[in-house]
């Protein structure tokens, strides 16, 4: 791994909310992500059931160096190659597989496994994952995290599914280390209207509601 495919830590740090793009078109994405820095976020994820998904993170990579781009919804080591490949920085699954853990752990590349029971949060850990994925955390809310939290401090949660800007607070407030945000970040309306000024204060508003824990 050269130096420049190198996940920036202190980004992620300034502003933890990875912003979920999933099935969107390339041009509109490419919108979307020109606004999402704009706003002061950092760290963006394409999903890899995208169209294009490779061809996105790699424009996106040689567009946007000081950014951290992932691929999400790995599910394959055929996943994980062809992401590494196109320059992906940063790895998400919906689930805890093995392999892939391995591999990026391997390959020095932060990931972000999804797990929902604690054995499973505690799987991955233990495999080496950078921060656990807590999904679909619709279902769970903060006091899941808090609960999981109280026995397992070691381990940095990532709850995605589910936060908002009206909770994201409460997430924070009982120690996740991030978020993950999809639809509700991603506002589509803004998007349907191509109202990127819309969207900036939408991004700018979620980043507000986090500045103490920054």
């Amino acid at each position: 791994m050269g130096n420049n495919n190198l996940f920036s830590w202190n980004a992620f740090h300034k502003a933890p909310i990875v912003g979920i793009l999933r099935g969107l078109e390339a041009p509109v994405i490419y919108a979307i992500v020109d606004t999402y820095k704009k706003a002061g976020l950092t760290t963006i994820e394409i999903t890899m059931n995208t169209p294009n998904a490779t061809h996105i993170i790699e424009k996106l990579r040689a567009n946007y160096p000081d950014l951290n781009i992932g691929a999400g919804t790995v599910c394959s080591l055929e996943d994980f190659n062809s992401a590494v490949a196109a320059g992906a920085q940063f790895i998400v699954t919906p689930i805890v597989d093995t392999d892939v853990i391995k591999r990026s752990v391997d390959n020095e590349i932060p990931i972000f496994p999804g797990a929902y029971t604690p054995t499973e949060i505690y799987t991955a850990y233990k495999l080496g994952a950078s921060a656990v994925k807590v999904f679909p955390a619709t279902q769970l809310g903060p006091q899941y995290l808090k609960d999981v939290l109280a026995p397992l401090d070691q381990i940095n949660l990532l709850p995605t599914g589910g936060v908002t800007k009206e909770n994201i607070r409460t997430f924070f407030n009982v120690g996740a280390v991030g978020v993950g945000m999809g639809s509700s970040l991603m506002d589509k309306e803004h998007i349907a209207d191509n109202n990127y000024k819309g969207l900036q204060d939408h991004f700018e508003k979620v980043l507000d509601e986090i500045q103490d824990f920054t």
